[in-house]
């Protein structure tokens, strides 16, 4: 037995990140399907329904058919930078759900693969590096339509980051931390409940993290960099095959992350509502599976909500996607700033 605990000791953490791993690959496919018959049934068309039962394994049949597909590099693009780049965006679309609390375990302590105190930072740290793959697919294949699909999105991520930034700075306000354990534990209330998450706290500082979410995935009606109609296909448009693939794949993981961190931050997280009154006569195993349950049920909320967006509203056009981010986001969000510490400092000193 002594041998077996040494074992598992050592193989607990690569078998975690493992099942994570493929849970978010998994995840991806479910979403594209999601998302084709969401957009399907918005305009009343039947989406896919030959593969598999409702047709479910679509998404894993157009995995195998870009794997068959010939991968073309441009003749005058740079070949090592070209495959880097939808690597890139993948690792750190991947990298960042090691970060996110799942559940609070009997324990009391965090169910995630890497609990630090400067979690929330370190997320906004990887999904601003995402600029990069974006970026560098554009530049490598050589191409002026790729080349400006990548600037458009250095311009609109690096703008959209800012007030992103800045409503995540107003839920650290509230929560005194950056740790997104920490964050989610100070939205449980006995008395208040659900109406101490962040969403109600803070409903402007939810409405801007969304949006800029929104935009820094890069889905409609932010898909500037791609927009087909102007651009051919954007900063991916020299890609084929497997790497081609690999862009969507980053897609749809940065759009369950993005609604993993929405839900963390503003909608209590894996949080029970009114956990507080009876989290003490549920066995802890059980409350921990229930608190994971109930957290996927959210994040999928959001995330049907983003697939809504998309088939719903038309495309910004680019000066309207920047003064959105300029003129509108980032000084709302630093105005929230000022009132939520001016709340935050008044309550204080009432309770001081």
């Amino acid at each position: 037995m002594d041998t077996v605990a040494a074992v598992w000791e050592v193989l607990d953490l690569p078998i975690v990140i493992f099942l994570l791993l493929n849970f978010f690959l998994i995840t991806a496919s479910l979403l594209v399907y999601a998302e084709r018959k969401v957009s399907a049934f918005i305009q009343e068309r039947s989406g896919p329904n030959r593969v598999g039962p409702g047709g479910i394994l679509q998404s894993f049949a157009d995995v195998f058919k870009l794997m068959f597909k010939e991968n073309i590099v441009p003749a005058q693009g740079n070949e090592f930078i070209h495959s880097l780049a939808p690597v890139l965006m993948v690792v750190i679309a991947m990298s960042t759900g090691a970060l996110i609390p799942w559940a609070r375990t009997p324990g009391g302590e965090a169910l995630a693969i890497a609990d630090i105190g400067v979690g929330l930072l370190v997320v906004l740290a990887l999904t601003s590096v995402t600029v990069y793959g974006v970026t560098l697919a554009g530049w490598s294949s050589n191409s002026k339509y790729s080349l400006l699909g990548g600037l458009r999105s250095s311009a609109q991520m690096i703008s959209y980051e800012l007030a992103m930034g800045a409503a995540a700075l107003s839920v650290v306000l509230y929560a005194g931390s950056l740790s997104l354990f920490e964050i989610v534990e100070n939205q449980n209330h006995p008395v208040a409940g659900i109406f101490a998450w962040n969403v109600f706290r803070n409903p402007v500082g939810f409405v801007v993290f969304a949006v800029c979410a929104l935009a820094e995935t890069n889905r409609a009606p932010f898909d500037l960099p791609e927009a087909e109609q102007e651009l051919v296909g954007g900063y991916h448009t020299e890609y084929s095959g497997m790497k081609f693939g690999m862009f969507f794949l980053a897609e749809y993981v940065n759009l369950w992350v993005a609604s993993l961190l929405i839900s963390t931050l503003f909608l209590g997280g894996y949080l029970l509502p009114w956990e507080a009154l009876y989290a003490g006569a549920i066995p802890g195993v059980l409350l921990t599976i229930l608190q994971v349950l109930f957290f996927l049920v959210k994040v999928s909320f959001i995330a049907f909500c983003f697939i809504w967006i998309r088939w719903t509203l038309p495309r910004f056009k680019y000066n309207q996607l920047m003064n959105l981010g300029w003129k509108y986001m980032l000084p709302i969000s630093i105005a929230n700033i000022l009132v939520i510490a001016a709340l935050v400092a008044g309550y204080q000193l009432l309770v001081g």
